[in-house]
């Protein structure tokens, strides 16, 4: 087999991308499935570091969030992402895979909180590194905690996960004639206004010449073609 094209990379994961056809919560086969592929990954050597989305945890409770103060809203959305985390390190640890938990806000009797020196001791001993509740901060998404952290770990590139196979000129779902890109730059992406990630999140990954590789995770063997360096996806780059 040949040698990975990557050696270090963050890994963004939607809420969503765990609720498989669920309306929400975690649905257990697709779990199962989407840490297959992260162990597959893992035992190349390739050093793993995964920022969790909450979505997926959070579009249970919205209707009753509504009215709701934004920064309250944002910070249950953070705690949503730690149950996303703990349960992805769970099933990481059924298939042999050593996971670390690392916490933007402070949950200690949980999860460790996040210490950048010690995340980068643990990516060099092997170990995937999930990042949870973002940044810390409301009024920034998890996308920008993929930027942040991505950028701190030194990752060579940001794997934004999705159920879209890639960057399309519009909206595959309501454009027919839509097609898809296999690389395109940030300065044209934002030109054309395609909805990669939220504008600061990409704004932050222009800026530290951080390229952004968008794949679906729900097709199979997608993220270790990736990250063997194979044509899958979109590359955003400078």
């Amino acid at each position: 087999m040949s040698k990975p094209a990557y050696k270090r990379v963050l890994l963004k994961l939607s809420g969503e991308a765990l609720m498989g056809d669920d309306a929400y919560g975690i649905n257990r086969a697709t779990i199962e499935r989407t840490v297959a592929d992260v162990a597959e990954v893992a035992k190349l050597g390739v050093e793993l570091a995964i920022v969790i989305g909450g979505g997926n945890i959070f579009r249970g409770v919205a209707p009753g969030a509504q009215g709701m103060d934004r920064a309250t809203a944002d910070y249950m959305g953070m705690l949503a992402t730690v149950m996303n985390a703990l349960a992805l390190a769970d099933a990481m640890r059924h298939v042999g895979i050593t996971a670390r938990v690392m916490s933007a806000i402070g949950i200690e009797q949980v999860v460790e909180p996040y210490v950048r020196p010690k995340a980068l001791q643990y990516l060099e001993e092997g170990k995937v590194v999930v990042f949870a509740a973002g940044t810390g901060n409301p009024f920034f998404t998890t996308d920008t905690a993929a930027a942040l952290r991505g950028s701190e770990v030194s990752a060579e590139i940001v794997l934004k996960a999705t159920k879209v196979d890639g960057v399309y000129t519009a909206d595959p779902k309501k454009d027919p004639n839509a097609t898809l890109y296999s690389s395109i730059s940030f300065d044209e992406a934002i030109a054309k206004h395609l909805q990669v990630m939220d504008a600061t999140a990409f704004a932050l990954c222009r800026d530290q010449k951080l390229p952004i590789k968008v794949f679906s995770i729900t097709k199979p063997g997608a993220l270790m073609r990736v990250i063997m360096g194979e044509d899958e996806g979109t590359l955003v780059h400078v």
